[in-house]
């Protein structure tokens, strides 16, 4: 497995590193993990020289920390880094930061965290950790060697990220990078900020949440001419991970297939070639045509008020514009249950402030609503 190391402690983090918000699961609705199948990724990881593993209060409706816990708790400690957030947006109180932070360590059956992060950080979250006092806290738990490296992950513009960087002290940042997004959120812009003030990049969202593997068979016929021995995944990891500054690539993986895919990559790594880059343009605009939407469901949409469930719902509006099906449309649909149309949205917006990538989710709802009603009662079968 590559390793790169972190400049101030000469640490060695594997280049790939273990996201464990998309682990598989038993009850998707509940988000219940299966802990047999997902322990097995974990342990195949490990033993494959994967050492950076990565997870948060919220993710798998705070199921995450406790399983991460358990499944590394076999291994010796100084043998895996570990890092979690601090919610921002969930925190009410200045208590709340040392509540939650304290339950974490319980939780992932660990005296200190080597990576820490606050999560989320957009612009109107700035004024609330100041307030909050969560990195005067967080700077505390570092003297004390409950925190080895403090960081922050984040959302948002080019510009946000500078006054984010210059007004508190970090060691490191993440950031959502990718092929897409390298220009659609300026991906680049914030990348040469970390890296002019001298800040390494942990990389998350490299497949924009599975988007970049699901690719459109246009854009796949295109890899596959370009270099017919990789993956999709493989195209994404290698994009970020190309970069000098990066160093980690989190993924964030479901299955033990895709553990060994992405472990193969990582492993004797090589750069995407200039003739790979080249393509890149050609596969984007394939996907653009196919996936129009660019949800990654990270779910910071959920839950919504009226319990419509955003980031399958807009899967599914996704899949539809890469198939043309309608039956496969209302199949997706129905699995959703009636109690989660987006028949239900109410345009509250609530949502849309949340999402990371400025998505007009209200809108999206009440178009997915009239999609269900049209397929359902085509035009032909009202006549």
């Amino acid at each position: 497995m590559e390793k790169r190391i972190f400049k101030s402690t000469n640490d060695e983090i594997s280049l790939l590193g273990f996201g464990t918000m998309r682990l598989p699961m038993t009850d998707p609705e509940t988000m219940e993990i299966n802990y047999p199948k997902a322990e097995e990724m974990i342990d195949f990881a490990w033993e494959n020289g994967v050492n950076y593993f990565d997870t948060a209060y919220g993710y798998h409706n705070g199921l995450s920390e406790t399983f991460i816990g358990h499944a590394l708790s076999k291994y010796p400690r100084e043998s895996f880094r570990l890092a979690s957030k601090m919610p921002s947006w969930m925190v009410q109180t200045p208590e709340d930061v040392a509540r939650i932070f304290n339950d974490q360590l319980r939780k992932c059956q660990v005296e200190y965290f080597d990576y820490y992060l606050v999560h989320n950080i957009t612009e109107n979250k700035l004024d609330r950790i100041e307030d909050l006092k969560m990195h005067e806290f967080l700077t505390e738990m570092k003297r004390e060697g409950k925190i080895r490296h403090l960081g922050f992950s984040f959302h948002d513009c080019p510009e946000v990220l500078k006054r984010t960087i210059d007004r508190w002290e970090w060691e490191f940042a993440q950031i959502q990078l990718n092929y897409l997004d390298w220009e659609m959120q300026d991906a680049a812009g914030q990348y040469q900020l970390l890296t002019e003030a001298g800040l390494p990049v942990i990389v998350m969202e490299p497949l924009r949440g599975g988007s970049l593997v699901s690719l459109s068979p246009e854009a796949l016929e295109i890899q596959c001419r370009a270099n017919p021995y990789l993956s999709p995944a493989a195209w994404g990891l290698r994009f970020a991970a190309s970069l000098s500054n990066v160093l980690t690539v989190l993924s964030g993986m479901s299955s033990l297939e895709q553990v060994r895919d992405n472990v193969k990559t990582m492993s004797n790594f090589q750069p995407l070639t200039e003739t790979e880059l080249n393509v890149l343009p050609e596969i984007l605009t394939a996907y653009r045509k196919a996936a129009p939407i660019p949800c990654t469901a990270c779910r910071y949409c959920q839950d919504c008020p009226k319990g419509v469930d955003i980031p399958r719902v807009l899967a599914a509006m996704n899949h539809f514009h890469a198939s043309k099906s309608s039956f496969s449309f209302l199949q997706h649909a129905n699995v959703l249950g009636p109690d989660k149309q987006p028949e239900h949205c109410v345009g509250c917006g609530k949502c849309e402030k949340v999402c990371p990538q400025k998505i007009q989710i209200p809108q999206l709802m009440k178009e997915a609503a009239e999609m269900i009603r049209t397929f359902e009662r085509p035009d032909w079968l009202q006549l």
